[in-house]
């Protein structure tokens, strides 16, 4: 519930930017660690690295159009696993952009690379893998597209 201002910003900045073609599945947003993202240690949380990736995903999702889409076929989005490598802590209010892009995709998953990037430098990176999930399972990726390409 912490994060729900934040998801609200980007929900409506989302429909503001400009629409990403559904070739082209990569996007990147810059933020800013607040007060409610450090812990003990005063750097990023490492579990809220990956609800920043969870917030990349949702601006691709509305800037595609995969957002409407899933809304009409009754779809859900799901992380089915989620690594992350920290090399450098994040600090209290320091700035920093996320870049994400779904790299490739099998006939059952998403698979997306996330960066948290500071001036320049790589300081955190992971991988994902999604799927999109419907009431009589699995939705696979090809499918996912074909649709998104026929709007």
């Amino acid at each position: 519930m912490n994060l729900v201002f934040r998801m609200l910003g980007i929900l409506m900045a989302s429909f503001f930017k400009p629409r990403l073609p559904a070739e082209r599945l990569k996007n990147d947003l810059s933020m800013r660690v607040l007060p409610n993202d450090i812990d003990i240690n005063m750097h990023m949380n490492n579990g809220r690295y990956l609800t920043i990736c969870d917030l990349t995903r949702v601006d691709m999702f509305i800037r595609t159009g995969l957002a409407r889409l899933m809304i009409q076929e009754r779809w859900t989005p799901a992380i089915a696993e989620h690594t992350m490598k920290y090399k450098k802590g994040l600090k209290l209010f320091q700035k920093y952009d996320v870049f994400m892009e779904v790299t490739h995709w099998d006939n059952r998953a998403f698979f997306m690379n996330h960066r948290f990037v500071v001036g320049g430098r790589v300081v955190a990176e992971g991988t994902s893998l999604g799927v999109i999930v419907s009431k009589d399972g699995l939705v696979s990726p090809e499918k996912v597209m074909d649709k998104l390409n026929t709007r």
